[in-house]
């Protein structure tokens, strides 16, 4: 009898495991949920909808977006971090999710508490673009006039704490340079700003920027990855005149906490299928969104990274939202 009683609660145990790994067995066995938590158009929208279409074939089962835009992401990320830790919704965001935490006073979640990382799905590179009526044609040029011009060069940004605001806070903090900031409300009208001449500089994502780059419209200077780009070989990194700058985003997917690891790692490997897909990699570079695939482990370590890195860069941009 005590010998039964010894072994019961190891019987109990695999009893209460079981029914998971038969779940994740099956997985996905019933459409996915993907909440992609910033509006249509975006570059989180067309990454999040080219990667899970290709991932829904795969699976052999349906992936079904849901945009839930609003307060920077903030609003779909807490519909996925009070979500069933089941597999069954899933995540589109950005480096945006690790900035939140030190923009805003109050989250509704923990960023890192509240979900796992599954994977980033592409990464995102930004580059310093003028206006061309400004006298400058490399970016060594246009650090020097803007030292000899403290707070005269006006940039513009997609809002406060924004990538666009911080990357190029970064930049100038690094390059001991002083601009005036001034932020709008959104990429769009940012871009539209700066062609129109209201401002002067901008330091965006290459996405956004890409129709106004092609035509002419604004002059590139450099991109902040720390190497040059494929897509535009002839633009230095901005890293050649400011050593030692890299400020890359990425696009990523995520999970509720709790989600069976299981589960995690069969997502994951789906992902890891759809972006080694020539025609899925081909739309993504095509947008200057370069395929991005890590281990759950090795996006959790990435994730702490930049919450660190991105604590600093807001405290040097002094962007704050209340």
């Amino acid at each position: 009898m005590n010998s039964v009683l010894r072994f019961l609660p190891v019987v109990l145990a695999g009893l209460l495991v079981l029914p998971l790994s038969v779940a994740a067995q099956k997985y996905p066995d019933k459409p996915v949920r993907v909440v992609i938590v910033f509006p249509p158009g975006g570059s989180n929208d067309v990454v999040g909808r080219i990667v899970y279409q290709k991932v829904g074939e795969i699976m052999g089962q349906q992936f079904i977006i849901d945009n839930r835009g609003g307060a920077a992401g903030q609003i779909g990320s807490e519909i996925v971090a009070q979500s069933p830790p089941d597999g069954y919704t899933v995540m589109v965001q950005s480096t945006t999710h690790v900035a939140n935490a030190h923009l805003y006073k109050k989250l509704n979640y923990d960023v890192l508490k509240d979900f796992i990382g599954v994977t980033t799905l592409a990464r995102q590179v930004g580059m310093l673009v003028v206006h061309p009526s400004l006298p400058v044609k490399t970016g060594k040029e246009f650090i020097a006039l803007a030292k000899k011009r403290p707070g005269e060069i006006v940039y513009g940004s997609a809002g406060n704490g924004s990538y666009v605001h911080l990357s190029m806070a970064l930049m100038a903090s690094m390059a001991n340079i002083k601009m005036i900031h001034v932020p709008y409300k959104g990429g769009g009208p940012s871009g539209t700003a700066l062609v129109g001449g209201e401002t002067q500089a901008m330091l965006a994502t290459i996405g956004s920027l890409f129709t106004h780059i092609k035509s002419g419209r604004v002059r590139p200077l450099g991109v902040s990855a720390d190497q040059r780009v494929s897509q535009f070989p002839n633009v230095p990194a901005i890293a050649e005149f400011v050593p030692g700058y890299e400020f890359t985003a990425w696009v990523g997917t995520f999970v509720p906490a709790g989600t069976p690891k299981a589960v995690v790692d069969t997502l994951n490997a789906a992902l890891a299928k759809a972006l080694a897909d020539k025609t899925v990699a081909e739309k993504l570079t095509a947008q200057t969104l370069d395929p991005m695939h890590m281990t759950p482990e090795a996006f959790a370590a990435r994730i702490r990274s930049d919450y660190d890195k991105y604590a600093k860069v807001v405290k040097i941009s002094g962007a704050r939202v209340d």
